[in-house]
């Protein structure tokens, strides 16, 4: 990864950013205030990460079926204990 550049900076030269975030694969910071913010990164990079947020997803959600007690609490009830908890000071 590369050093941040400034947004300013970015948005002169943004369609050089895209080319080599889309092209030359690199993940291009940009920073705010010299904080980074963002980064431009090719489609097929995006496409990877959204893809092993799906699978984590998944494997999230298989793993909450499989040490499901079957244990529901209403939403009113969970709702009245934090009001109870509140007014409490807790």
């Amino acid at each position: 990864m590369t050093d941040p550049i400034p947004l300013a900076d970015a948005r002169d030269s943004l369609g050089d950013l895209v080319n080599r975030a889309s092209y030359g694969g690199e993940r291009v910071l940009i920073s705010k205030r010299g904080k980074p913010v963002a980064a431009l990164v090719s489609l097929e990079a995006l496409m990877a990460l959204e893809a092993y947020e799906d699978e984590e997803d998944e494997r999230a959600l298989a793993e909450a079926r499989a040490n499901d007690d079957g244990v529901r609490i209403p939403f009113e009830e969970i709702i009245a204990e934090h009001e109870e908890m509140k007014v409490r000071g807790e």
